[in-house]
Order: structure tokens, then C-alpha cells, then sequence
């Protein structure tokens, strides 16, 4: 991923690379768009048309890309009409891309350790994160923590990256990470060996807490995920007076701010505004958008 301007969208016609099933419908595409791939950033998502049959496209967030090779990767649900249309496409058949889309991430060096917390299908927007960190923002130490109530979409791996705060029977991260130098763990309410049984954000308090404050003072939080789980982040982060960036999730039909059907309440220097999640967003920072 490289720096670009943020308004560029492209339109692709992208060749299915692979698609990958995992449990309860859950599934990793990557395709062959080139335009995207090259200036794709954290936090940013694509309108992607799931099958002819289906004229409207479905926003899925990024959460790989790589712009040598070309070709960019998304973890979706197959929740619906769409998307399950989506899941039986195969390897070689093409589908239409639009994207880059949004506002990304904006990273703080200025903050060098950066807490990441992704739930659901806000996971990829913190792998793409992740990555972009470890290949762009070497002054950047990054912390993962993500959340499911399925099945994760990868095969959990016990870390050998310690963590302050964290119990030893908390041991499972994300094997990719792992392998990047970058420490993760797993949280769930569904009694997963080596996962943290609980929330999200209980599990990243007992990462601050372990910090001293001279250390607290140097985190930004990264988030994305269900709103209940943002409202959540929003409220840790105030606890511990903490700078947060969050991405939204919404429903959306044109994904390029004509149509205005993905609004929410922004609190802005003039007062509380009506912003497009699409296009406005959809990174936001945290204390705008939840009180």
C-alpha cells in the first residue's frame, strides 16, 4: 500500500484469485484489481457486485493488498442474498470492483503505541492495519486484540509474543501477525480454549492497566467493529483518556455519498452534523460519533 489521495476510485473488472471457506459462512476472496491494490489504505473498503444476478454491491472492507503483485483481499459472512451469491463464485470467474473507498486510519506517530481492536467482520480493517504499520510505520509498536462469537476465520495459535496484563491461559492469536513480529490475542464469549472469555474491552483494560502512565500517554486506539462493541471502545478510551479513531459499520446502497442512506450524527466544530459513513468516514474519531 502507498499514499494516495483519497477521493481516487476505481472501477475494476477483478479475477477471482482464491476463495477460501471457513466455519459458520465465513470466507477469505482475494481478486485481481490492480487500481485498488495500488493505492489501498487501512480502514478504507470496496463496493464489490457479489454476481450479476445482484445488481446492488456490497461494501466490504480491505484487509489485505498488495500493489507488486496486484491484487487485493476480503473476509466477508455470507449473511445474505448477496454475499451468498458472492460465496459461490469460483476461482477464475470475474466480479466488479469499485474502490478504494472512505477515509482511512489516520496513524499518530506522535503516539508510537498503537492498541488495535477488531470484532466480527471488523477484523480485516486491523490486519490491514497491522500490515501497513509493519511495512510504513516501523516507529510504531502495534498491540492486536480482536473478538468473535463464531468461530474465528483462521486457525488460532498459541503466541510466543508475551503481553503485560495478559494471563498465560490467554495464549491464542492470529497465525499471520505471528508471524509478522506482532503480538495479538483472542477474546469470546464462547469458551474457546486459550481465548479470553469475556469482551474486547475488558481484555485491552487489562493491557492498559498494566502500563505505567508515562506509557498510557503514548496509545492510540484503532477500532473497528459492531456499533454496541465501538460505543464500548469509545467509552474505554475516555476512561483512560485515551485518543481513539473508530471505523463504522453501515448499511449502504451507492457507497460514493450520493445517496445519503448511510448518515450518522457527527459532533463537529460547528455543532452536531449529518455525516455520510461512506465517504465522510469511515473512520471516524471516536469522541465525535459516540457520546
Amino acid at each position: 500500500m502507498q499514499e494516495n489521495t483519497r477521493n481516487t476510485i476505481f472501477l475494476e473488472d477483478a479475477e477471482i484469485l482464491a476463495q477460501q471457506a471457513f466455519e459458520q459462512e465465513q470466507y477469505v476472496i482475494r481478486v485481481k484489481a490492480p487500481k485498488c491494490a495500488a493505492s489501498a489504505q487501512p480502514g478504507q473498503f470496496a463496493h464489490i457486485q457479489c454476481d450479476p444476478q445482484r445488481l446492488m454491491r456490497r461494501p466490504l472492507s480491505i484487509m489485505r493488498a498488495c500493489a507488486s503483485e496486484g491484487w487485493v483481499e476480503f473476509l466477508y459472512k455470507a449473511v445474505g442474498a448477496g454475499t451468498e451469491l458472492l460465496a459461490k463464485r469460483a476461482v477464475g470467474e470475474t466480479i466488479n470492483v469499485m474502490g478504494p473507498i472512505g477515509r482511512p486510519f489516520e496513524l499518530n506517530t506522535n503516539k508510537p503505541r498503537a492498541l488495535l481492536l477488531g470484532g466480527g467482520v471488523g477484523i480485516p480493517p486491523m490486519i490491514c492495519l497491522s500490515e501497513y504499520i509493519k511495512d510504513n510505520q516501523t516507529e510504531i509498536t502495534p498491540v492486536v486484540f480482536m473478538g468473535s462469537e463464531v468461530p474465528f476465520p483462521f486457525q488460532r495459535k498459541a503466541s510466543a509474543l508475551a503481553l503485560d496484563g495478559i494471563e498465560a491461559s490467554v495464549s491464542d492469536g492470529l497465525p499471520l501477525l505471528e508471524e509478522w513480529g506482532i503480538p495479538s490475542r483472542l477474546a469470546s464469549l464462547q469458551n474457546y480454549d486459550g481465548v479470553y472469555q469475556g469482551y474486547i474491552t475488558d481484555l485491552a483494560r487489562d493491557w492498559l492497566n498494566a502500563l505505567s502512565e508515562a506509557q498510557r500517554q503514548q496509545v492510540e486506539i484503532y477500532s473497528c467493529g459492531p456499533t454496541p462493541m465501538l460505543k464500548a471502545v469509545a467509552a474505554l478510551a475516555k476512561e483512560f483518556n485515551i485518543s481513539c479513531q473508530v471505523s463504522l459499520e453501515e448499511y449502504m446502497a451507492c457507497a460514493v455519498g450520493g445517496c445519503a442512506g448511510c448518515v450518522v450524527k457527527v459532533k463537529t466544530k460547528e455543532g452536531e452534523a449529518m455525516k455520510r459513513v461512506c465517504v465522510d468516514g469511515p473512520v471516524f474519531e471516536a469522541s465525535t460519533v459516540f457520546a
